[in-house]
């Protein structure tokens, strides 16, 4: 294989922030910073009037600040240095109902704690502590799910239904810069990067395994979005690490906006689903991505690909390399029928008859079936090391129409309990690959196309 270089690898990230110098202290507008008191509209009024003053930083003394829904404007740094620490309120009435997407749907959803919504040269920044304290929200959700959602055949409809905030928001932005800061238990994903353009998450720690099992508390979503830099961030939460997504369904073709040129690297992670997962949103194509360098111990996989028959887009152009897992589940796995009851929304028969939210239309609105089949194609694996794998080392489980072809490894060692199941696979090109495990050989099943090892 040549050496891997690209043309637009240069282009990611944010491609300079110029703050004014002028500072704006909350305490000034009214913040108490006492951890009782809501100080969401104090907070607010320092935003607005940096705005309005054509710029600056906003900052914070020492405290614990207890607010909603907080708006970052134009030309502004946010800045939360350490000692302090914001509270997320535990009302969802305090999160401002915005249009935005939520899991792949666009729809009316509660803003994030912090948000950037149309805006250019933004910076959040600060070694403080945001914490969402999500758990009511996690509670919430588990009782619904359980108690309604699942036993009525709804399991798709409870990630819309159960709406939680997410820890930050940046959308339809450019020029935006996050870094430093210590993230803890957001109600929902805890960093989302929607239609925007040139964004950089720097040296960030987002812990969300912290007070139970939150469901969808991803850590960084890249979702329909370009020239995007993450680095140096540690990441220890309840499901994908760092995701990248394009939308789903017959909503996701609809708006059918790309993530591409991504750069990720010098990152590590804990627990969580994927620690790099494409999907399962693949509906307007995810491409051109390079991530290398990366560590992670105790995740579900090193890296994932998901997606559906009824989500069309795909996956193409990846190159992943020096990338060590220990003690994952998998080191690479394609669950390309993934988690049906959640993927595939069917409308029981006993609603059929009943008025239901528009949202639920949207979701069981029907895909064209040639619409709907995901390519994934152009994916390229070097340097990746998986050891002590609990399940398979390799795991494609797909389908004869989703197809996962021209795919290169070279200098790859993954052990584990099982070594690797590949179903469907095309034009396989493996150097210097080696599989062990404890049980069987590699076991290729129902595979066409051509499988090299060499």
């Amino acid at each position: 294989m040549d050496n891997w270089q690209f043309d637009w690898l240069a282009s990611c990230g944010c491609r300079g922030n110029e703050i004014p110098g002028k500072i704006f202290n909350v305490k000034e507008f009214g913040a108490v910073g006492d951890g009782v008191s809501d100080d969401t509209s104090a907070i607010q009024k320092a935003l607005d009037a940096c705005e309005n003053a054509g710029g600056g930083k906003v900052t914070f003394p020492p405290g614990v600040f207890l607010c909603g829904s907080l708006f970052i404007g134009n030309d502004t740094e946010f800045n939360l240095p350490r000692g302090s620490t914001i509270w997320g309120s535990q009302k969802i009435e305090d999160y401002k109902t915005i249009f935005t997407r939520a899991a792949g749907i666009e729809t009316q959803w509660p803003a994030a704690l912090l948000n950037a919504i149309g805006k250019h040269n933004v910076v959040i920044s600060g070694t403080g502590t945001l914490d969402g304290r999500g758990k009511i929200f996690w509670d919430d959700f588990w009782e619904r799910t359980n108690n309604y959602f699942s036993p009525n055949g709804l399991r798709w409809a409870a990630d819309y239904e159960c709406r939680r905030p997410r820890g930050i928001l940046i959308q339809d932005c450019t020029d935006v810069t996050i870094r430093e800061l210590v993230i803890y238990r957001a109600g929902f994903w805890s960093i989302h990067v929607l239609y925007s353009k040139y964004v950089t998450v720097d040296d960030l720690c987002i812990f969300n395994n912290i007070e139970g099992h939150g469901p969808s508390t991803d850590g960084i979503d890249i979702d329909s979005s370009e020239y995007i830099e993450v680095a140096n961030c540690r990441i220890d939460c309840n499901d994908d690490l760092i995701c990248l997504k394009a939308g789903r369904d017959a909503d996701g073709l609809r708006v059918n906006r790309k993530t591409e040129f991504v750069y990720i690297h010098d990152c590590s992670a804990g627990l969580g689903a994927g620690v790099i997962t494409f999907g399962s949103e693949t509906s307007g194509t995810i491409s051109n991505v390079l991530a290398e360098r990366i560590t992670a111990c105790g995740a579900g996989a090193g890296v994932a690909f998901k997606s559906c028959t009824i989500r069309g887009g795909g996956v193409h152009d990846v190159y992943l390399q020096d990338i060590s897992v220990d003690y994952c589940w998998h080191t690479i796995l394609f669950s390309l029928n993934w988690f049906p009851e959640y993927s595939c929304p069917k409308l029981p028969e006993s609603f059929r008859d009943k008025e239901i939210p528009e949202l639920w239309k949207v979701m069981t609105a029907k895909v064209d079936p040639e619409k709907g089949i995901p390519v994934f194609k152009n994916l390229h694996f070097r340097n990746i090391t998986g050891t002590r794998n609990r399940d398979w080392g390799l795991w494609l489980q797909s389908a004869p129409q989703i197809p996962v072809t021209d795919v290169t490894m070279e200098n790859c060692l993954i052990s584990g309990y099982r070594a690797g199941i590949l179903e469907y696979g095309g034009n396989w090109q493996l150097k210097n690959v080696r599989f062990s495990d404890y049980e069987f050989p590699f076991d290729i099943k129902d595979t066409f196309g051509k499988i090299e090892q060499k």
